[in-house]
């Protein structure tokens, strides 16, 4: 079943995803970080940001051993 967004057509498989799009035209951001308080419009983008606060970096380098918090980071130093 395809949930569709009143506001723009955009379609999503799951009604969650449609909530959590709904933000988009709303600018509701409901997820704030307690380190700095600045606001995320889903859970994901709030626990990534968390990493800048705690240090830690989960995505290490097989080659050269140097880690990054963010997976994308890893791939692009590996390029």
């Amino acid at each position: 079943r395809l949930y569709k967004c009143l506001d723009c057509g955009k379609g999503f498989n799951h009604n969650s995803h449609l909530i959590i799009h709904h933000c988009v035209h709303t600018g509701e951001r409901s997820f704030s970080c307690p380190g700095c308080e600045k606001t995320f419009q889903n859970s994901s983008h709030l626990i990534r940001h968390q990493w800048i606060h705690t240090g830690e970096r989960l995505y290490e380098c097989p080659k050269c051993r140097k880690r990054f918090n963010q997976s994308f980071a890893l791939i692009r130093h590996q390029l």
